[in-house]
């Protein structure tokens, strides 16, 4: 049997619920994808994009408290959270926008005025 994600640092039963909902369900399977690739699937599985989570996350993998980064390291893991932020900009939410726009089902403000 495999740890559970709440068996690694920092995380816990509500981080553990998102990887699973984002197809993770070990520390294994978490430690191989790493911080920025697991990241970038819990933010395609839904999951709102913080940078605290993010940096909670790369500590934990680390065996470091959620609280270690700062200075110019923290900089560092900015950018990378922002990279992986912008390269999941078709976030669940503006995906089924996109999604409702393409069958028609919401109503664009300038057809509205022709009714």
């Amino acid at each position: 049997m495999s740890d559970p994600v709440s068996s690694i640092r920092n995380l816990g039963p509500a981080f553990e619920q998102a990887c699973a909902r984002a197809g993770i369900h070990s520390a294994e399977e978490l430690r191989d994808l790493g911080p920025d690739e697991a990241y970038a699937r819990l933010l395609k599985a839904g999951t709102k994009a913080h940078f605290i989570g993010y940096s909670v996350l790369v500590m934990g993998l680390q065996g470091r408290p959620w609280n270690d980064c700062k200075g110019e390291e923290k900089k560092a893991l900015r950018q990378r959270f922002d990279a992986i932020k912008s390269g999941n900009s078709a976030a669940p939410e503006n995906k089924m926008i996109a999604d409702l726009d393409a069958i028609g089902v919401r109503v664009a403000p300038q057809d509205l005025k022709q009714i």
